[in-house]
């Protein structure tokens, strides 16, 4: 069992604050994401096509290793996850990085920059899964 402790730096919450924030919570199923939760994904070609996706609209490569990902549904407030990897079902995908994050202005695009292993902008495929 927890128990709720006060300390200096973190007073303890008051009984209304603690029923507020469980009233904002939407109650997980079994698997541990709420009823009302989507997941969506695009699978992205290095040259910034589109391979496949759920819930994606397009696709579009704005410069060497960044591009733009748009999705049918508003993603404010969304996780965005990234990985490097090809498109197919064989093969072995180049070694890099990627960074992913809202895109500034479109509430239903992500912008996605992907790295060699050395930090230097590079095209590569990759995988965005958006948990909303």
């Amino acid at each position: 069992m927890s128990e709720s402790k006060q300390t200096a730096d973190q007073p303890a919450a008051s009984p209304e604050t603690i029923a507020e924030a469980a009233a904002l919570l939407v109650p997980a199923t079994s698997a541990g994401m709420p009823p009302t939760a989507q997941l969506f994904f695009a699978v992205v070609n290095a040259t910034g096509t589109l391979a496949r996706g759920f819930g994606v609209f397009s696709s579009l490569r704005l410069g060497v290793g960044t591009y733009q990902v748009i999705f049918s549904h508003d993603l404010t407030g969304s996780a965005y996850i990234g990985t490097i990897g090809l498109t197919g079902s064989v093969g072995a995908s180049p070694s890099g990085e990627i960074a992913v994050v809202g895109r500034a202005g479109v509430p239903n695009g992500v912008f996605v920059q992907t790295f060699t292993s050395a930090g230097v902008p590079a095209d590569r495929a990759f995988h965005l899964a958006i948990a909303s």
